[in-house]
Formats: structure tokens, C-alpha cells, sequence
């Protein structure tokens, strides 16, 4: 029996998914358990698995398509069952077909004249006529006007082409979505003031150009005909973004439009969280500890302190704003996707060495791909790191409705004076970035009073 396979809900909030890769084509034989494609949300890249042993049947969308959640992707089942019934793109193929953008509907009923001038027009029934049903008529003018199906114009948009350039091949002239998937793998267009020179050239003497779609322009032609100048291999690439490149570059716009920010900078004496690091290590394997980092320990001490600020661990919702009775951190993580941020929920309430194990394992799962969308939701305040790469002063962007975000920064030498004495310490400095509508400069400040002492008498804050 044939067997839809759809497109998984990956956490609550997530609508779509994008095709990332197939592994398996059309006819192929697969079995439980193989990989049939990868699929991506904004945030994290998936597998899906072969639920069902059988041949691939049919394929409903391709790499680099959006799919709603729950919508059939593909079917197995055994060959020559009939899967039409799971196609998700047939009722509205069927509606296309059925459907044009005409305005004038006449009853053929006594009009001997209309009835052949319908004859010759395809998807017309003769028998519906002849019963007195009123049928669309494409005039004239309609057959002048571009038409395209919402669908296709949809794919047009999200792809970057050029609708207008497209073969139409759906009934009355109208654009579908085939076409503008051909129009994708047509190769080199050329401009229509171009077409003509672009004609007596040698085929394949100019393949690229810099017009709207890579089409090949008059300007590209005349370069192509200076001596030893040729348009081939072009000085820069452009390239579209991925999809959580697009959505960072969306919230950090809305973020610094949206949001009154400013940053405080301030630095603390690291010796005793390295003397306690020294230590950990000395006797993690003994006692089974996690690999306890310096950035662990200041997001420990965050989380404590954060709760006698609640304004910093809030959500800014318009009039409103939320205050959390609990931490639940927001940790900045660097992949090769881009950035990410994981959240601990209930981090005030961990110990330190069951916080440390969770930030290792999300972080783990945004660098392969695999986190799960919920946990890339629901932080109260973010903590980022860009101290490990020789940052020794920076402004983190708030992560709305956050209030706050802390910037953890390089260790570097400075000196203060120790019972008369000029001395040399370890100074990790801290950036706080605060939306100035939830909380004043003040308290703010004060709250980086409060995270440095207990960063300066870390083993105090972890015995209360």
C-alpha cells in the first residue's frame, strides 16, 4: 500500500521547512531506516528517515523548496500502485487548469455563432454548453494579458526569476509552475536590446552576464569585445543568503530599530575563577565532573545575580513588560550555518556542573544541525562570548523581546595598586548591552557591580 511521507513539525512554532538535499530519486528502492532527504528550518538542518520499505514512487517537491509542516513530500510504496490521491499540488493543477484570468462569461445557449468560436478553445465542453452552463471565454485582450498561476508566481518570487521571461505552456497562454522551473535551467538570457548582437557571436563566447537574473546585457557585450577582456570568470560572486542568514540579518535590523540600546563596559579580576578552573581540572576525572569552563562559571553567577534585576531578565511587549521568575539563559553559539542561541531553561536553578553539561549538549546539537526549534526559543537574557577569539572590547545587539545581553570579553594585563604596590592581574572584561525603555543606566550599572563581585569571590557565590 502507498505511503505518504510528509513534512515533520519540527518544534510548535515552525510553519514550513526548506528542501535542503535528496538522497533517494524517483524509482529508487529504499528501506526502513535509510535517508530519504534533509530538510532545514530557520534554524537547524534535519534528516528524515524512511518510515516504510517499498520504491520511491513519486517526489512532490524539490531541493530548495519551502513545504508547510505535515504536507506530503514524497510516497513509497510498491511499483505501479497509483499515488495521485497524496499529491498536494493536483487540486490546485486541477483548479489552473480550470481557472484564467477572463472577465467575460456569455451563456452559449441559442448562439450558434459562439458555439464553434468555443469549439476551438482548449478545456471548453461542448456538452456543458449545450446544457446551458455559462462558460468563461478567454477575448482578445485577455489572450495579451501576462497570466500566471498564484503558485508559480510564488516560486518566481521566492527564486528570483523573472516571471516575464518565462514559456507559458498552461492553458489560454497562462504561466504555470513547470515553466518557471524550466525557465531556472534555460541557462544564459539575454536582454531584448541585446538579442541582436548577442546573435552573430560565437555560441558560448559570453555565457554570463550582469543584468536582473544573470541575463546578458549590451554593457556586457561591449566588454566582451575589448581586446583580451572577457565577461568569463567574474571578479566577484554574488550569492544568496541561507535561510538563517536571512532570518539573523532580519532580527538584528528590527532589533536596533526597534530598541533604545546602550552598553556599559566594565572589567573584573579573573584570579580566582582561573584559580577554581586550575582546580576543577586537576580533579575532574576523579570525581566525574564535565569540563567546567570560564564561560560556564560567568553564566552561573548571571544567573544568580540576574534575579535581583528582574528588569534585565524581562521581555519587552509593546506597553507590557514581562518580568521571569526564573533564568532561562540564552547561550550564543558560533556554527557553520551561523549564529545560534540555545537556550538553559531554568539555568538559576542548576548546578554549576549540570549547567556546564547542558551548554556542551546544545551546543553540540546547533553546530550538527540537529537542535530542536523549542530549544531555540523562550530565553530571558543572552550571553555571548567573543572573548575566545581576542576580543578585548565589543556592543552585543539585543535579541528581542530580551531586555539584556551580556558580552563576555578577552582576559587581558592591567595594573592596580596592592598595599602600596603597582601589581599585574588577569582583567576578563564585561560588555551589558540594556534596552534603555525597560531599565535605567543605574541599575543596570549595578548590576555589573553585583556580577563582578561574585565573579571576584566565585566560590562564595557557589556556597550560598
Amino acid at each position: 500500500m502507498a505511503t505518504p511521507v510528509i513534512m515533520p513539525r519540527q518544534g510548535q512554532t515552525v510553519e514550513s521547512c526548506i528542501i535542503g538535499e535528496w538522497h533517494k530519486k524517483r524509482g529508487d528502492r529504499v528501506k526502513t531506516g535509510d535517508i530519504l532527504f534533509t530538510y532545514e528550518t530557520d534554524k537547524a538542518v534535519f534528516e528524515e528517515e524512511a518510515k516504510v520499505e517499498g520504491t520511491i514512487l513519486e517526489i512532490f517537491f524539490e531541493e530548495g523548496e519551502d513545504v508547510p509542516v505535515l504536507t506530503n513530500v514524497c510516497v513509497i510504496g510498491e511499483e505501479g500502485e497509483d499515488c495521485s490521491e497524496f499529491n498536494p499540488k493536483l487540486q490546485e493543477e486541477d483548479l489552473t487548469s480550470r481557472q484564467g484570468d477572463i472577465h467575460t462569461q456569455e451563456s452559449a445557449s441559442g448562439d450558434n455563432g459562439k458555439l464553434e468560436n468555443m469549439r476551438s478553445h482548449p478545456g471548453v465542453n461542448i456538452a456543458d454548453i449545450k446544457k446551458g452552463y455559462e462558460i468563461s471565454v478567454p477575448t482578445e485582450e485577455d489572450a495579451k494579458r501576462l497570466k500566471i498561476s498564484p503558485r508559480a508566481k510564488n516560486l518566481a518570487s521566492r527564486t528570483g526569476v523573472d516571471y516575464r521571461h518565462a514559456d507559458p505552456t498552461g492553458p489560454y497562454g497562462r504561466i504555470i509552475e513547470r515553466d518557471i522551473t524550466a525557465l531556472q535551467e534555460t541557462g544564459p538570457r539575454v536582454t531584448l536590446a541585446a538579442q541582436a548582437e548577442y546573435k552573430d557571436l560565437p555560441v558560448g563566447s559570453v555565457s554570463t552576464g550582469t543584468g536582473v537574473g544573470g541575463r546578458i546585457t549590451t554593457r556586457d557585450l561591449e566588454v566582451a569585445s575589448l581586446p583580451g577582456v572577457s565577461i568569463e570568470g567574474e571578479e566577484y560572486e554574488d550569492r544568496k543568503p541561507s535561510t538563517i542568514r536571512r532570518v539573523i540579518a532580519e532580527s538584528m535590523y528590527r532589533s536596533l530599530t526597534t530598541t533604545a540600546q546602550l552598553t556599559l563596559n566594565t572589567s573584573f579580576d579573573a584570579t580566582e575563577i582561573l584559580n577554581y578552573r586550575q582546580k576543577i581540572k586537576e580533579s575532574q576525572e576523579k570525581l566525574g565532573l564535565e569540563n567546567i569552563t570560564i564561560n560556564d562559571m560567568i553564566l552561573y553567577a548571571v544567573s544568580r545575580i540576574l534575579l535581583k534585576y528582574r528588569e534585565l531578565n524581562a521581555h519587552l511587549l509593546g506597553d507590557t513588560i514581562r518580568l521571569f521568575t526564573h533564568v532561562n539563559m540564552g547561550v550564543a553559539v558560533d556554527t557553520e550555518r551561523g549564529l545560534m542561541v540555545p537556550t538553559v531553561f531554568h539555568a538559576d536553578i542548576k548546578p554549576l556542573n549540570e549547567l556546564s553539561g547542558e551548554v556542551v549538549r546544545l551546543s553540540d546539537m546547533c553546530r550538527k544541525g540537529t537542535v530542536n526549534p523549542d530549544y531555540l526559543q523562550g530565553g530571558t537574557f543572552t550571553v555571548t562570548n567573543l572573548g575566545t577569539l581576542g576580543i578585548e572590547s565589543f556592543t552585543p545587539v539585543l535579541n528581542p523581546p530580551q531586555t539584556g545581553i551580556l558580552g563576555v570579553c578577552a582576559i587581558t594585563r592591567k595594573e592596580k595598586e596592592r598595599d602600596g604596590e603597582n601589581i599585574y592581574y588577569p582583567a576578563l572584561g564585561l560588555s551589558l548591552t540594556f534596552d534603555h525603555r525597560a531599565i535605567d543606566g543605574a541599575p543596570a550599572a549595578r548590576f555589573l557591580r553585583d556580577l563582578v563581585t561574585a565573579l571576584e569571590n566565585f566560590p562564595i557565590l557557589l556556597a550560598e
